[in-house]
């Protein structure tokens, strides 16, 4: 049985950690209200199937989460339709740049689409490459891979994802972030549901970016849903649009 003075402390503890969540929550409501991300949001060249979406995709609080600033140099790794490309270009504006990169494996559909957004953006440039092999002009203050990650362990994508997980590490400056956003696999399954289902375990995906040479910094859980339990395909009706899915942050060191 606990004495007194340890409920006591035990109590204190609970309420400090509630503090200091409300804190973080805050901070982060705070941060995707700043111009810029608002600004980004509510750009009108983001078409209105983009617009439909955020609802579900939390765009604000995506962004707000990978420090997204004006100025910064960002990768946004396969960016298909485009929906992130089209808020990372004004949220970074005309001293930004944004570079869309498109996989060699997908690059005959994919690369059209970059090259369109670099039509309606200024700063953005489309570039193409193999993941595992990729780099930039410059340093990045960012690089984004947004459901993405699992595709990249299906064999069909030739890819060495810990040589990848390192070609992220060195196009980052110092300081620098990887924002990693996928959907959720159960516990254990490890990347064995990656063709199957188009889900990758979260934890076994942090130890693999950690090998690189990340530091594992913060998670959100703005796009959780426990409602999913995580056994069927993400493209399936019942769940499309609606999956549990991890938001992480991982830094490299200074």
């Amino acid at each position: 049985m606990l004495k007194r003075t340890g409920i006591a402390a035990l109590v204190l503890a609970l309420m400090t950690m509630d503090a200091a969540s409300a804190a973080v929550a805050a901070l982060s409501a705070q941060d995707a209200a700043a111009p810029h991300i608002a600004t980004a949001v509510a750009d009108s060249r983001r078409p209105a199937e983009d617009v439909a979406r955020d609802a579900l995709r939390k765009p604000a609080e995506m962004l707000a989460f990978g420090e997204v600033q004006p100025g910064q140099r960002i990768a946004d790794i396969r960016p298909e339709e485009g929906y992130f490309t089209r808020l990372f270009a004004p949220a970074v504006g005309e001293t930004g740049r944004v570079y869309a990169f498109v996989p060699t494996r997908t690059a005959t559909r994919e690369t059209p689409l970059a090259e369109a957004l670099a039509a309606a953006f200024s700063n953005v440039t489309p570039l193409a490459g193999a993941l595992d092999a990729m780099s930039f002009p410059e340093p990045l203050d960012a690089v984004f891979m947004v459901q993405e990650y699992h595709d990249f362990h299906i064999p069909g994508f030739n890819t060495d994802v810990a040589r990848m997980n390192r070609a992220v590490f060195d196009a980052l400056k110092p300081g620098g972030v990887y924002v990693v956003i996928d959907h959720s696999g159960r516990a254990g399954t490890g990347a064995t549901e990656v063709q199957t289902l188009h889900r990758i375990d979260g934890d076994f995906l942090k130890a693999e970016v950690e090998a690189a040479g990340f530091v594992f910094e913060a998670e959100s859980d703005a796009l959780r849903n426990p409602d999913d339990d995580r056994t069927i395909n993400v493209f399936d009706e019942a769940i499309r649009g609606r999956t549990d899915q991890f938001v992480y942050r991982f830094r490299k060191p200074e």
